[in-house]
């Protein structure tokens, strides 16, 4: 396999994590009768550019399918997180109504339903029938396609170019990398400004979070990389903020080559703190295997033992993260009922590989259950809030990664 940027050939193995179905390919219940498809989850790292990635397996369009289920408007956390990013990026680029944005995986209108209420034109791109139905029904204007060179080059040529460009995790599950972001340069203005969030490889690695690897993530970024990639194109980093979501992540700020955009002392510190790391270095990916297996037996430790007991263990959010935590743990449905999801899109399905039945929040407070394994930890306080009640019969809660906890 050849790197996805630089095609330097790839030797170096970061994690291998088995063999998986697509992590967001929620099965109905007819769908369990039929065989399920699985791929190799193993991850590389290129020597070149430093881009960790996913080995080659599948084409995008069995990833993203027409149902996808992921609707960002389901947390209440990541609608307060975007709400505060339009705030803070409408002062900042002094945007109105004479400007224009553009967001870039606009899913189901999360994020532009408040750069709508501000007045300021925008345009979503989102190629999921699902989730841009939803946007639409916001009034969002919505191009139902992926992203790259060729929509970039109708829309400036329909719409005009953007000030503003924004992309929240998108980069990561893009398989044509150069294009994307090559689609970027195009659409955006002279002066213009793209911003974009995705969990920290740094993080990833010190946090052992191994479970926000999966098939729809074809890259695990760091601002090295991101800006390395941006140059090539005629784009660059001048700035950046390091933000909590999804367990630490990066927000870059990414203007033309040639824009007036000065670099900040925020992103030459984030530079070093990369450095320091040793995130280009080798050895500093080698060893994350033996803390992934770690984790695993934890939890499979942890759910025999309450099994063995009697205890009943219900895990809630049937996340993407949950599906590589469950699939390379092996944990079915016979240690684990059940899982709820705020989404009705997910209630009454399947967790793919594991076949786990998803259910509402509701059906798990009546099943009364002694743990609440949390899958997706970047909302445990959210999660622990919503479910305050189980605290009343001597419920408690837990959580797998970075390590096995239990409050």
């Amino acid at each position: 396999m050849k790197c996805r940027h630089c095609q330097t050939e790839l030797h170096d193995t970061f994690i291998d994590l088995g063999f998986s179905p697509p992590s967001n390919d929620y099965l109905r219940p007819e769908d369990l009768m039929r065989p399920e498809t699985c791929y190799p989850l193993r991850v590389m790292v290129c020597r070149s550019c430093w881009l960790v990635q996913t080995q080659d397996y599948a084409h995008y369009d069995q990833l993203f399918e027409s149902d996808y289920a992921y609707f960002s408007s389901t947390s209440t956390t990541w609608l307060k997180h975007a709400a505060d990013y339009v705030e803070m990026i409408t002062a900042r680029l002094a945007l109105d109504k004479n400007s224009r944005v553009v967001e870039i995986a606009a899913n189901d209108g999360y994020l532009l339903q408040y750069v709508q209420q501000r007045g300021i034109p925008c345009l979503g791109v989102e190629p999921t029938t699902s989730t841009a139905d939803a946007a639409r029904a916001k009034g969002i204007p919505i191009i139902e396609e992926f992203f790259g060179v060729r929509l970039a080059q109708d829309i400036a040529a329909r719409d005009g170019k953007a000030d503003l460009i924004a992309a929240n995790n998108v980069l990561a599950h893009v398989p044509d990398i150069n294009d994307f972001l090559g689609g970027m340069a195009v659409l955006l203005k002279d002066g213009g400004t793209i911003t974009i969030e995705f969990p920290h490889l740094l993080n990833l690695i010190e946090q052992s979070q191994f479970d926000t690897i999966y098939h729809e993530h074809f890259s695990y970024l760091a601002l090295g990389s991101v800006d390395r990639m941006m140059r090539t194109l005629g784009l660059r980093v001048y700035d950046v903020d390091q933000i909590p979501t999804h367990g630490g992540s990066l927000r870059v700020y990414a203007c033309h080559a040639q824009a007036a955009h000065q670099p900040t002392a925020a992103l030459r510190r984030v530079q070093q703190q990369e450095l320091d790391f040793g995130l280009e270095k080798i050895d500093t990916y080698q060893g994350f295997q033996a803390r992934a297996e770690t984790i695993k037996l934890d939890l499979l430790q942890f759910l025999l033992e309450q099994k063995r007991l009697g205890k009943k263990v219900m895990a809630y959010g049937a996340a993407a993260k949950g599906n590589t935590l469950l699939n390379y743990s092996g944990v079915h449905a016979d240690l684990l009922p059940l899982v709820a999801d705020a989404a009705a899109s997910k209630q009454g399905k399947y967790m793919p590989g594991s076949h786990v039945p998803i259910v509402s929040p509701a059906a798990l407070l009546a099943a009364r259950p002694d743990y609440v394994l949390i899958l997706p930890w970047n909302l445990k306080a959210e999660v622990e809030a919503q479910l305050a009640e189980i605290r009343g019969w001597g419920g408690r809660f837990a959580i797998a990664v970075p390590h096995m906890q239990v409050w």
